[in-house]
């Protein structure tokens, strides 16, 4: 099973530092875990353009789309790609830059009560079975080491902007297999 220690280090991923990210306010508890989906250049899942935007490396002259992003600094707590890896930038104890302008149940700024994940995908295109197997344990992970009330997506929190995960993110299938190993991991705790 995936643990998240005190630090807001996840013990199974790899770790790649990226400097898009801040102190949470003061007294803040983490409470959403909002859902993304991500691919540099859209639709490609071939190379590292996301890392490379995570870790302001990104070279504009690489890909035409890459030109939108100049200057752009954004991050995620958590990456998810397509065979299941998952690449860890920020702390989940810090806030990563992946929400932008967002409102949740009337609470504005979401990066300082959210960790961010983002799955290697797009609206246009399934996700893996692999992912969907990293999310869930990822989530469960998180949801015993903080006081997590809500998942949304990223066009939950900004529906005028966003609208990732996308018609492709499967939300039945995640929480019914979210809720299966909750039960599964509780019935083995009571044995």
């Amino acid at each position: 099973m995936m643990q998240i220690d005190e630090d807001g280090w996840l013990d199974s991923a790899s770790f790649i530092p990226s400097l898009n990210y801040d102190d949470r306010p003061e007294n803040e508890n983490i409470s959403l875990l909002v859902i993304h989906n991500i691919s540099l250049p859209p639709d490609d899942f071939s190379g590292n353009g996301v890392i490379e935007l995570f870790t302001n490396q990104i070279n504009p002259d690489a890909h035409p789309y890459y030109q939108t992003l100049v200057g752009l600094k954004v991050s995620a707590h958590f990456f998810i790609r397509r065979d299941g890896t998952i690449i860890q930038f920020v702390s989940c104890n810090k806030r990563a830059w992946h929400a932008g302008v967002s409102c949740w149940q009337g609470k504005e700024r979401c990066n300082d009560f959210s960790i961010g994940i983002e799955l290697e995908g797009s609206d246009t295109i399934c996700f893996t079975d692999k992912q969907y197997t990293q999310l869930i344990a990822l989530t469960q992970s998180l949801l015993k080491r903080f006081p997590i009330t809500d998942i949304s997506g990223h066009c939950h929190i900004a529906p005028e902007r966003k609208t990732d995960p996308g018609p492709c993110f499967d939300w039945q299938r995640y929480f019914s297999e979210l809720a299966n190993l909750e039960n599964a991991f509780n019935q083995a705790n009571t044995i």
